[in-house]
């Protein structure tokens, strides 16, 4: 039996996978560095040779930080720093995603803003829905505020973050170190992080929508918590 450890911060996963004796010898493995999507970690693979026609498994231990990008690079090295939860982490990466469906150079805070509901399970996603801000008219506010990219142009992997975008998620950060509270920071950190940037787009597409700081004000009751079953 051969095991693969995933381990995403405190999480770990464990699968297993039979494979014959003569791929098990780990020396006649050749070992290679991946990055990850986003937050600069290097993934060291072993992948097992072997001339014989037979199926053949890879072994892979990959540790992740719950990070996200941030202009203040001294407080991970002070250690003045916490835990973006898996949310959070996903709906950053929902929005990279939705800056290159759109064709655009870099992921601004509309971007952050629709990866916020294609995540969708988050408090602040079902609060932006139940106050009828859906994916569709962010994505429709966000063509008439900015245009549209040129159908030749193909986005970087990762578009690099706007500064109102990079400013938005360092907001998040100061704000859960502020509260003094353990935890993590979630995703109603980031949207109140988009909401502080006020002369960002993904703040004009709120107002638009109708979203204001009495909304805002509502939502940060319930800013130290990601998810409530019981939530509609």
């Amino acid at each position: 039996m051969t095991s693969v450890s995933i381990t995403l911060s405190a999480l770990s996963v464990s699968l297993s996978t039979t494979e014959p004796p003569s791929l098990r010898n780990p020396s006649n493995s050749t070992p290679c560095n991946l990055s990850t999507s986003f937050l600069g970690r290097k993934l060291s693979v072993g992948i097992p040779h072997s001339n014989k026609l037979a199926l053949k498994h890879t072994t892979a231990v990959a540790t992740i930080l719950f990070s996200l990008p941030t202009g203040k690079p001294e407080r991970i090295s002070s250690g003045k720093s916490s835990q973006w939860s898996a949310r959070a982490i996903k709906s950053f990466a929902m929005g990279e995603l939705e800056a290159r469906k759109l064709k655009y150079p870099n992921t601004g805070t509309e971007a952050l803003l629709m990866g916020i509901l294609v995540e969708g399970t988050s408090i602040a996603a079902k609060f932006l829905r139940a106050n009828g801000i859906t994916l569709f008219k962010v994505r429709e506010e966000t063509v008439k505020l900015l245009g549209k990219s040129d159908m030749y142009f193909f986005s970087p992997e990762h578009p690099p973050l706007t500064e109102p975008a990079q400013r938005a998620l360092d907001w998040a950060v100061d704000q859960k170190l502020k509260s003094g509270d353990s935890g993590e920071i979630t995703v109603t950190h980031l949207l109140l992080g988009i909401w502080s940037e006020k002369e960002s787009a993904g703040h004009k597409i709120l107002v638009s929508l109708g979203f204001d700081d009495e909304k805002a004000k509502e939502l940060s009751v319930s800013m130290d918590k990601d998810y409530v079953p019981s939530y509609k």
